[in-house]
């Protein structure tokens, strides 16, 4: 099991020069992925549960810096060569495809194609509304956004043509270092985002997870999920982020076929604390992988 760090992108996540720093030495001491997530806006007065914590509430403030994770993430390749990126994750249905698809294949290509696109149906209202795009339906929406864009990423000249996004035989390039495109890792913890993993995802990011148990019952129901669709889980790929992670859950959480534990960290406020901060992490958890 590889070992992967959300860091970047939020606070001092956002800080040029942390985030090289991080980009450095993570990738010096061997962890297998960087992590960025998204929100376009936030609200003061937020009245749509956050799922992903018991209170309902998230706990980023909504003045926080909160870099764009494809840019975050340019600059975090700029500083490495080896480590994977990848957003964790990018609220789909709030951006047009066409460019998606050109910004995420362009990422890969400069980095030597290093990127996993994690993607998110989204679960701010508010914030759909801002950006002027319907909350309903936000899941097909996800969904046939990803099929326009592997469209894009294997056809030379693409056409497709959905009930939301339709274009004709356009070329858009530069293509994904992988012939088959980028692979698409669905975040969610829900019935509903583990049907769209088994469904047409690439893998499953499961985020804030309660413990071992928590990810015992969601894999379980994956692999229910996947039978019945007539995929193989073991073809995809699995990252988890757990809400009070403990060394000695790696093991088990091996044996339920985690690929990657995802640590979810605030960065040190300054670059010249970082390699000592990531140095600890390292040794904290590398010796149990």
């Amino acid at each position: 099991m590889r070992l992967g760090l959300h860091a970047l992108g939020i606070g001092s996540g956002a800080d040029r020069a942390v985030i090289d720093a991080v980009a450095s030495a993570a990738e010096g001491h061997g962890f297998a992925t960087l992590w960025a997530g998204e929100h376009v806006v936030m609200v003061d007065d937020l009245t749509s549960r956050y799922p992903y914590s018991d209170s309902g509430v998230i706990a980023v403030p909504a003045e926080a810096d909160w870099l764009d994770p494809v840019i975050a993430l340019s600059f975090a390749a700029a500083a490495s060569s080896r480590i994977r990126l990848a957003t964790g994750v990018l609220l789909l249905p709030e951006h047009n495809p066409v460019i998606v698809a050109k910004q995420a294949a362009s990422l890969d290509r400069l980095s030597g194609g290093r990127l996993t696109l994690g993607i998110g149906v989204g679960w701010s209202r508010e914030e759909f509304e801002a950006l002027g795009v319907p909350f309903e339906r936000r899941a097909a929406r996800t969904a046939e956004y990803v099929a326009a864009m592997r469209t894009l990423w294997r056809e030379d000249v693409a056409s497709f043509h959905g009930e939301f996004v339709a274009f004709d035989a356009i070329r858009v390039n530069p293509k994904p270092v992988a012939r088959q495109g980028l692979p698409v890792v669905i975040g969610g913890n829900s019935d509903a985002a583990l049907a769209r993993v088994a469904a047409w995802g690439d893998g499953w990011y499961g985020f804030n997870l309660g413990g071992v148990e928590e990810v015992r019952d969601r894999i379980g129901r994956l692999e229910k999920l996947c039978t019945e669709a007539g995929r193989d889980r073991a073809g995809l790929r699995l990252a988890v982020a757990l809400a009070a992670p403990r060394v000695e859950d790696v093991g088990a959480l091996a044996e339920l076929g985690v690929d990657e534990l995802v640590l979810v960290e605030a960065p040190p406020d300054t670059a010249d604390a970082v390699p000592g901060w990531i140095s600890a992490l390292a040794d904290e958890w590398k010796s149990a992988l």
